[in-house]
């Protein structure tokens, strides 16, 4: 298992993101959480297989295509906390 912090940027908030994030990760079987920060941005916390977190990111960027401007990810250390994947406010 590992984890990825994900920060997507540009027109992703308001147009049913972190609903869909929420969807597609629980598709790929992914803990985590995914949440609208207040400078615009969407922050992700995704944790699972390497390949099923690539697919997610694949599939939100597929769905978002002229919504997202920017996707920058850093590797963490997965968090036993999450058992499951959840919108956070």
């Amino acid at each position: 298992m590992v984890a990825q912090h994900i920060i997507f940027t540009g027109s992703v908030q308001g147009v049913g993101f972190r609903y869909t994030a929420y969807n597609i990760a629980h598709r790929h079987r992914l803990t985590g959480f995914v949440r609208n920060l207040p400078d615009g941005t969407v922050e992700m916390l995704a944790q699972g297989q390497p390949e099923d977190i690539d697919d997610c990111i694949r599939d939100i960027k597929r769905s978002f295509a002229g919504y997202i401007r920017e996707t920058r990810f850093e590797e963490i250390d997965p968090d036993p906390r999450y058992k499951d994947f959840k919108i956070t406010f």
